[in-house]
This record gives C-alpha cells, structure tokens and sequence, in this order.
C-alpha cells in the first residue's frame, strides 16, 4: 500500500500542579479552543476539549507522525506559557508532570465526548484524583499511588 492512513483516538487527561483548582470558568473558556487550535496545528484533529478549575481532557486524533509524549508536552508547553498571561493569580502556573493517554475506539468516541462536555456535571459527585484512578483501573495500568500525583 504506498499511502500510509491511520486513525487512533486518544482521550488525554492531565491536571494543574498539585491539582490547585486555578483554571476559573473564565479561563476555560478561552483555555478549551485555545488547546482545540494547539492540537489542531499538530496535526492532531481534536474531537472535544473539556475540564474543570484543576485538570482537562482532551480526545483527540492522533498524528501519525507524532508520538503521545510529543503531542503532550507540545499541549502544555503551549498553553502553560498562555494561562501565565491571564493575570497575577496565574503567573506561576504549571501543570502536573504526567498524564494518562487511553485509547478510544471510533464507536465510542461520542459517548467520550459527552462525558468530556459534562465534566462540571461530573465532578460534583467524583474528586479528580477518583476519576483519575478509575481510568487507570478500567485500562489495568498499573501504578504506585506516590508516584502518581504531584
């Protein structure tokens, strides 16, 4: 086959340092598209772009030319220099070290998007730190709980 096609959904969370809840619904207005476009000019097509004040999710089609880890630290590097332009109570701002990247299949990318726009609804029930490790468990990563949040 002499084209090379591909088409692998990734649904990336990551959250602020510490989980410190400083991305108010301002911000995330402007912070979402803003991480839309990042994602977009690495030629990684995003679906839907969600959060709450401490962490976002992001599905997105990956690039074929793009590792996880590239197309990560592309997304905060970015938008880390941009939230620290919002104002004093920002200036400092920096995301947590790591993330969680979990695949997606086509026929269930809707029902992650809606869970993506629903996050608000979502997390006046469940801490992120709760979400976060239902993820991990549902995808059987294994993980140290002291190594995961920073």
């Amino acid at each position: 086959m002499p084209q090379s096609l591909a088409r692998i959904l990734v649904h990336m969370i990551f959250s602020t340092k510490n989980r410190v809840p400083v991305l108010t619904p301002e911000i995330q207005d402007e912070l979402h598209p803003y991480l839309a476009v990042v994602l977009r000019e690495y030629d990684c097509p995003p679906l839907q772009v969600g959060g709450v004040e401490d962490h976002v999710h992001m599905l997105f089609g990956l690039s074929r030319t793009r590792t996880v880890a590239q197309v990560v630290e592309t997304v905060k590097t970015s938008s880390s220099k941009w939230i620290k332009t919002k104002g004093p109570a920002v200036a400092q701002f920096h995301w947590q070290t790591g993330y969680g990247a979990f695949s997606v299949s086509q026929s269930n990318a809707d029902s992650v998007m809606r869970y993506i726009q629903n996050q608000a609804e979502h997390h006046r029930k469940v801490t992120f730190q709760e979400e976060y490790r239902k993820f991990l468990r549902r995808y059987q990563i294994a993980y140290d709980e002291k190594y995961v949040w920073d």
